[in-house]
């Protein structure tokens, strides 16, 4: 009896989506993966670099001060539009794949924790090799909620603590965490391997790459992060599942 495929989570970055060859590209990678691994990908995506705040641009001129709920729904769209597009991109290689929306995609939160309903996201992976979801927004009742910046690393890390998969990997335009800022010292080195709370010194001290509750979520529940690019291996927080965490109670960031 053959076991089970084991469970990816793979969230794809808006600088790594930057048009419709970056989106094929990615596709080609995704597709190459899923015909040479016995595994599933669940993928989650951020609107296209920039997106975000051309949105912002436009519900300020129609409304110098936008309501939080309005931008919210707004906001969606870019995420929504990624989700499509990479979704066509994979079809057109030939990939059973699923594009989900925000609410079949399961993340809720009353503002503070986040739980999932899993139901539509475990069909679509028992019936598809990839499937494609929105990151950085979650429902809230009926509502569509945004996760704030850096929320699509939060709704990565999440699925992939709530669905119990093998790893989660961030994919970002560079390869992993450095030494230094690889823009402006060629000495800098990618640092293969590094703990959580490094990680989150690091956060602290201002570097962006990842978000913080994004790290700290990952650590509470013993899930190994990937930081990487899409061709590379890049940084990996090792991690120690906690014999004591359970994916039944929702996950509290007020903490973090």
């Amino acid at each position: 009896m053959s076991s089970a495929p084991a469970l990816t989570v793979v969230k794809v970055g808006g600088s790594v989506l930057t048009g419709h060859e970056a989106i094929r590209r990615t596709a080609a990678v995704l597709a190459a993966r899923t015909a040479r691994e016995h595994a599933k990908l669940l993928v989650v995506v951020s609107a296209e670099l920039g997106h975000t705040d051309l949105l912002l641009d436009e519900a300020r001129a129609l409304s110098p001060d936008p309501s939080a709920a309005a931008l919210d729904l707004l906001w969606s769209t870019g995420e929504l539009r990624s989700v499509a597009l990479l979704t066509l991109a994979l079809e057109s290689l030939g990939v059973a794949v699923r594009g989900l929306n925000v609410h079949e995609a399961g993340l809720h939160t009353d503002g503070r924790d986040l739980t999932l309903n899993p139901l539509a996201v475990r069909a679509a992976l028992a019936h598809s090799s990839i499937v494609v979801v929105p990151g950085f927004l979650a429902a809230r009742e009926q509502r569509v909620v945004t996760l704030g910046r850096g929320g699509s690393d939060l709704s990565a890390v999440s699925l992939a603590i709530l669905l119990r998969a093998d790893r989660c990997e961030l994919v970002k335009d560079v390869d992993g965490y450095f030494t230094s800022d690889p823009n402006i010292d060629a000495r800098a080195t990618l640092i293969p391997a590094l703990d959580f709370d490094e990680a989150l010194r690091l956060a602290d001290d201002g570097c962006p790459l990842v978000q913080r509750r994004a790290i700290a979520a990952a650590q509470a529940a013993g899930l190994t992060l990937v930081i990487r690019s899409l061709t590379s291996e890049g940084s990996v927080l090792h991690a120690r599942p906690l014999a004591h965490f359970s994916t039944s109670r929702p996950l509290d960031f007020s903490t973090f």
